[in-house]
C-alpha cells in the first residue's frame, strides 16, 4: 500500500467514525491527490478551525478558486458546518477530508470529473 493510499484510508476512517458519514471513495481519492504534497506535510495536512488565515486558505484557495464559487457568507457558512461536524474540539482536522465534506457540501463533485 502506497503511503497516499494509506492517508486515503486514514481520512475515510474519520470520516465514518468522526463524522459519521459513509465515504464516495472514488471522491476522496480525487480531492486528496487534488491536495497534492501538503497531504504529506504534518502542518499543511491539517486544517485549524480556529485559525482565522487558516479559514481564509480554505475560502479562497479552495472554495473559490477551486470550485468556482462566488465569495458570500455562505461559504463562511459552510466552512463553520464542517468545523463543527468534524468537531471543534478534535486537533487533527486532515484537510483532504475537510475539503471533501465542503465539495459534497456545494454539490461540486463534478469539478474532479474531469
Amino acid at each position: 500500500m502506497s503511503k497516499r493510499d494509506a492517508l486515503i484510508e486514514k481520512y475515510a476512517d474519520d470520516l465514518k467514525n468522526k463524522i459519521g458519514v459513509s465515504p464516495d471513495m472514488d471522491l476522496l481519492r480525487k480531492v486528496t491527490i487534488g491536495c497534492g504534497p501538503s497531504i504529506y506535510n504534518r502542518d499543511s495536512s491539517t486544517v485549524s478551525g480556529s485559525d482565522p488565515s487558516e479559514i481564509a486558505t480554505v475560502k479562497n484557495n479552495y472554495l473559490i478558486k477551486k470550485l468556482g464559487l462566488k465569495d458570500g457568507a455562505a461559504l463562511d457558512d459552510a466552512i463553520a458546518s464542517v468545523m463543527e461536524k468534524y468537531g471543534k474540539s478534535n486537533p487533527n482536522k486532515y484537510r483532504a477530508v475537510v475539503y471533501y465534506l465542503l465539495c459534497q457540501h456545494f454539490g461540486k463533485e463534478s469539478v474532479y470529473n474531469k
